[in-house]
C-alpha cells in the first residue's frame, strides 16, 4: 500500500505521485522570510536549519526528475544540490599552530616507519614565518599517528551540531615531533612539489619538494630541496634536516619556484627574471630578463614553456628553449592585469588553461591559445590589495578557492565563476590552501562525492581543515 503523503495522491496505473490542486484544506500560508540576523548565534542556527534543506530537493527529484522548477527557471538538480553543498563545510581549528602555516602548504603521501614496521601515512608539509619549515602527519584518528606531539583540535563550523560518526570520519588530526621542524636562514617565499603533474616509477606522485627563501642582508636568496622519498622517522631529531639540502643560492631576491614534469629542472621567479636550475647538478642558465619582479609562475606539462606573473602586473609567455632575452612590451604573448600577478595556477586535466589572480582582488581564467580575446571566465568578490595569496584547486579541477584580505575564505565554480562559498572563520588571511588527495585515482573524483578529499588552509592565526559531509 502506498504510503500517504501530504498534499499529494497515488496514481497507481502512472505508479507515481501528483500534487492536489490548489492549496490544501486547512493549511496555513507560508511566513514571510526572516531577514538575516547580524547575530553570530542566530547565523549558526541558521546555518544548521540549512542541512535540512536536502530532504526538499531529494523530493523535487522524485517528483520532477533531474530538472526542477524554482521561481519559473529550470534547474539542474546535481548542479543545485553540489552549490548547496559546497556552501556547507565542516571546519576544524588546530591549536599551538600560529605562524606555522601562513606561507605555504602542501599534501602527500609517504613511507612512515613505525614500531610494526613501515606503512603509507598522509603527510602535511607547511611553512610559516621566520623561516619554518614543518612536517605533520595527520590521520583519522589519534591511534594511527605515532608522533610525540598532538595538536588540539576544536571544531569552528558548524558551531551547534552534534558530534556524529561520520563528522567524525572526516576529522584530521595532527601530529609532529621535535625533529619535524626546521628553521631556515632567511624567510621562505614558495614551497612548491617537483614534477607535480606526473607520476613516479611506482604510479605514485612525487615525494620530493623545493623550498625558496627571499634573502636577507647576513644570506642569499636559496634553493632547497627537500626528499620524502626514503622513509621517515618521527622519533629522529633531524628528520627535517636529514631530508634538507642546499642547492643553489643568487644575489636577488627568491619569490615563486616550479618544476618540468620530469622533476629535473625548476624554474626560479626572482627580482630580475627567471633562472633555469638543473636539480642535480645545481647549474643555472638566465632564461627571462626583466625589470620587474617575476612573483608567480608556471612552466607548462611538456616544460618547453612558462608563464611569468609580474610585480607591473603583466603575464608573459616565454620558451625555455630560446636564449635568454628581454621582451618586448608590445609582444603578442603579453596578459595585462590591473595589479601585481601574485599567483598562476594551471589546470591539469585542460592543460591549454590556467587562472590568474592578482594584487587588487582580480582573479580570471584564461585560455592560452585565446589570449587576445581576454579571459574566459571571472570570479568576482575577493578582496585583495597587497598580499601574495595562493589559490586551491580541487583534483577534480571543478572549484577553485582563495582567501581574501578580509579575512573571508571563498570557493567559485571553475566553469561557471559563480561564489559557492563565502566565510569567515578566522581573524587572519587565509593566504594558503591545498587539497589533500590520498590516492592518484582521487584527483578523477569530485570533492562531493566522497570524504577525504578536504581542504587545508593556513594563516598566521594556524592550520584549519575544511571538509564536506
Amino acid at each position: 500500500m502506498p504510503k500517504e503523503l501530504p498534499g499529494f495522491y497515488y496514481d497507481e496505473e502512472k505508479n507515481r505521485y501528483f500534487p492536489y490542486k490548489g492549496p490544501i484544506p486547512g493549511s496555513s500560508r507560508k511566513p514571510p522570510p526572516k531577514r538575516p540576523s547580524s547575530d553570530p548565534k542566530q547565523q549558526a542556527d541558521d546555518l544548521l536549519q540549512s542541512f535540512k534543506i536536502r530532504p526538499g530537493l531529494l523530493h523535487a527529484r522524485e517528483f520532477c526528475g533531474n530538472v526542477i522548477y524554482s521561481f519559473k527557471k529550470k534547474l539542474s538538480f546535481q548542479a543545485e544540490y553540489q552549490k548547496r553543498h559546497a556552501s556547507q563545510p565542516m571546519i576544524w581549528k588546530y591549536k599551538r599552530t600560529k605562524k606555522m602555516a601562513n606561507i605555504s602548504l602542501e599534501h602527500v603521501v609517504a613511507d612512515v616507519i613505525l614500531p610494526h614496521g613501515l606503512e603509507e601515512r598522509d603527510i602535511l608539509l607547511s611553512c610559516g614565518a621566520h623561516g619554518l619549515v614543518c612536517v605533520f602527519q595527520a590521520a583519522n584518528f589519534r591511534q594511527e599517528i605515532n608522533s610525540a606531539d598532538m595538536y588540539e583540535v576544536d571544531r569552528v563550523r558548524p558551531l551547534n551540531l552534534d558530534q556524529t560518526p561520520r563528522q567524525t570520519e572526516l576529522l584530521r588530526e595532527l601530529g609532529s615531533s621535535f625533529g619535524s621542524t626546521s628553521y631556515l636562514t632567511s624567510d621562505i617565499s614558495c614551497l612548491a612539489m617537483l614534477g607535480k603533474s606526473s607520476l613516479t616509477t611506482d604510479g605514485t606522485t612525487s615525494k620530493r619538494f623545493l623550498i625558496t627563501t627571499l634573502g636577507s642582508d647576513i644570506a642569499t636568496g636559496s634553493v632547497y630541496l627537500l626528499d620524502l622519498s626514503e622513509p621517515l622517522d618521527f622519533s629522529s631529531p633531524i628528520l627535517v634536516g636529514s631530508a634538507l639540502h642546499g642547492i643553489a643560492g643568487f644575489k636577488q631576491t627568491l619569490w615563486i619556484a616550479d618544476s618540468d614534469p620530469r622533476g629535473t629542472h625548476a624554474a626560479i621567479g626572482t627580482s630580475r627574471g627567471v633562472v633555469l636550475l638543473n636539480i642535480e647538478t645545481g647549474a643555472s642558465t638566465w632564461a627571462f630578463d626583466c625589470k620587474s619582479d617575476v612573483f608567480s609562475l608556471q612552466l607548462n606539462q611538456s616544460g618547453n614553456s612558462m608563464l611569468c606573473g609580474l610585480r607591473n602586473g603583466k603575464i608573459v609567455t616565454v620558451d625555455t628553449r630560446q636564449r635568454q632575452m628581454k621582451k618586448s612590451a608590445r609582444s603578442s604573448s603579453i596578459i595585462s592585469m590591473p595589479s601585481s600577478v601574485c599567483c598562476l595556477t594551471s589546470l591539469e586535466h585542460w592543460d591549454q588553461y590556467f587562472l590568474a589572480s592578482s594584487m587588487d582582488g582580480s582573479m580570471k581564467l584564461y585560455d592560452r591559445r585565446l589570449t587576445h580575446r581576454g579571459a574566459v571566465q571571472s570570479y568576482e568578490g575577493n578582496v585583495n590589495s597587497h598580499t601574495r595569496i595562493q589559490l586551491g584547486v580541487d583534483p577534480a579541477e571543478k572549484v577553485v578557492m582563495s582567501g581574501g584580505e578580509d579575512c573571508n575564505m571563498r570557493m567559485w565554480n571553475i566553469k561557471s565563476g559563480e561564489l559557492l562559498m563565502r566565510d569567515r572563520f578566522m581573524d587572519s588571511i587565509p593566504s594558503a590552501v591545498c587539497w589533500s588527495t590520498s590516492r592518484e585515482k582521487e584527483k578523477r573524483r569530485s570533492y562531493w562525492e566522497e570524504h577525504g578529499m578536504g581542504a587545508w588552509v593556513g594563516s598566521y592565526e594556524g592550520i584549519f581543515y575544511m571538509d564536506w559531509l
